[in-house]
């Protein structure tokens, strides 16, 4: 079935995806692109000024220039603070700690026995709403989810007589489009919170977004995500594909009993470590919440990243030393570094994009479109939802060409979350409107690298299935995804829900 509709159906969705292709292979990589994209700031910011271009922001009787680059002062601010763009950049901190223990616990394999202990437990009814599930949080080992959980839920329904496809399918739907979805604070959080915090830096310094300001939003997606991933798979994907009649793959190994041991004690320290910090959350006077014993804003909340970190060492350890992965103390600062290793690219990227996001706001052009923008919208009486859905459906197509997640955000925040700012709304509200635009079409866009290792994992079953036949079945979850995201961001909005600890629609 599914190379047949790779041969004759879908011959436009064919002709369309190979416009995006072409169109987003000429597209630099992404670390060029914020170079040339610092290097057109620059040129911009003397063009303007030429102009004694000047402006008011809103709620300030300052009057705001533009200030040029390609001047005096202008060099001596690209050299005096290259290097301060680079370390004192928020998400870099943020993203590396959070790494240093997900990292651990991924290496050591404890993200992968979790998985392949949750999914094969699950009655088989609830099997597809299991592999959702686990691909959906797969998102705490970061990309290394790509390559874990498709061919692991692809097995699962190899396991269980049903169609490997669908498996797959229903894996890649879950880390793919579910990516930034979580019921725990991971990287992601971390990361697209620091850069809208960066951004909000100079224009408003008692604004900032913390990695739990999206958490309730986000934890009610999975739930949602995962019982719609599941209904598109056992409704649409798995009728399409029909029974499968092939013999390739292979059935799924359970874990062994070393390393369910290792899982029981994980989930034992980790039970522990929760106790604990709740125990000094709740103790009198406890220096973990604020002056009047509250939660929001608190230590608490602020300390968030290291909480979480020193979480996943300690069930990481837990587990490495029951599975006998960690015979020594060295053997921690052995898997830590490997995971590290991973964070290269992300560490490269970060130097160019930090440098674009400085000379955006020193410049002042960034508040300029921001308040500009901000006003023709006002003008034309447009400022509703309309355009935030509008700004949702944007950046779905923007990330048809921009794979990177923090590399669009790094693109888009610097001009969105000003211009919804002047509008009122709060920056997080608009980080969550664009993380469900951003991870809901990762799983058809060809910029996605892991999509080529997904097609190899589907020739295992299909020798004839090609990139029509991935596309086509996962075209499904993107648009459903898309759309039932954006159902979920009206009714939070409009009800009132908090996206986050104390954090609303508006500011």
């Amino acid at each position: 079935m599914a190379t047949q509709s790779n041969a004759s159906g879908g011959k436009g969705l064919n002709r369309f995806l190979n416009v995006i292709e072409r169109a987003g292979n000429r597209l630099p990589d992404p670390f060029m692109l914020f170079v040339y994209l610092a290097v057109f700031v620059i040129l911009l910011s003397w063009f303007i000024s030429l102009f004694d271009v000047s402006f008011q922001q809103p709620g300030s009787e300052e009057v705001i220039t533009i200030k040029s680059l390609v001047s005096a002062e202008g060099l001596q601010y690209i050299l005096t603070s290259m290097l301060e763009n680079f370390v004192g950049f928020k998400p870099l901190g943020l993203v590396l700690a959070m790494m240093l223990g997900i990292g651990l616990a991924d290496k050591i394999g404890l993200l992968e026995t979790a998985i392949k202990s949750t999914i094969l437990k699950a009655p088989p009814a609830l099997v597809t709403y299991a592999v959702i599930f686990v691909g959906i949080l797969g998102n705490l080992a970061s990309d290394a989810a790509f390559v874990i959980v498709p061919p692991l839920a692809a097995m699962v329904f190899y396991t269980v007589g049903r169609h490997p496809l669908a498996g797959l399918a229903a894996g890649f739907a879950g880390v793919g489009a579910g990516f930034t979805a979580n019921i725990v604070i991971a990287g992601t959080d971390a990361l697209l919170s620091g850069i809208s915090t960066e951004v909000m830096k100079n224009l408003d310094s008692n604004i900032v977004v913390t990695p739990v300001d999206n958490w309730y939003f986000m934890m009610v997606s999975v739930v949602v995500l995962s019982i719609t991933g599941a209904l598109i798979t056992e409704k649409i994907v798995e009728p399409r594909l029909g029974k499968y009649e092939g013999k390739g793959g292979e059935a799924l190994k359970d874990a062994t009993d070393l390393e369910k041991r290792g899982l029981r004690n994980a989930a034992i320290a980790a039970v522990a470590y929760v106790a604990l910090i709740l125990l000094v959350i709740f103790i009198p006077n406890s220096p973990l919440r604020n002056e009047e014993g509250g939660i929001i804003p608190s230590p608490f909340l602020d300390g968030i990243i290291p909480i979480i970190l020193f979480w996943f060492v300690a069930v990481g350890v837990t587990y490495g030393k029951t599975v006998g992965k960690l015979e020594s103390s060295r053997d921690i600062s052995k898997f830590m570094s490997e995971a590290m290793k991973d964070m290269s690219g992300f560490i490269v990227l970060i130097f160019a994009a930090a440098q674009f996001i400085a000379y955006f706001d020193w410049t002042n052009l960034g508040t300029w479109i921001a308040v500009s923008g901000a006003s023709f919208l006002e003008s034309i009486g447009l400022t509703g939802i309309a355009v935030i859905i509008g700004f949702v459906l944007l950046t779905a197509v923007m990330n048809l060409f921009i794979f990177s997640g923090s590399a669009q955000w790094a693109l888009e925040a610097p001009i969105f979350v000003k211009m919804f700012y002047f509008l009122d709304y709060h920056p997080a509200f608009i980080q969550a409107a664009y993380r469900i635009a951003d991870s809901s079409t990762n799983i058809i866009t060809p910029m996605n690298p892991y999509i080529i290792i997904v097609l190899a994992f589907m020739k295992e079953y299909d020798k004839k299935a090609g990139l029509g036949t991935l596309i086509a079945l996962m075209l499904p979850y993107s648009i459903i995804f898309l759309s039932v995201w954006i159902v979920l961001l009206l009714i939070f909005a409009f009800l009132g829900i908090p996206f986050g600890p104390g954090i609303g629609m508006y500011l």
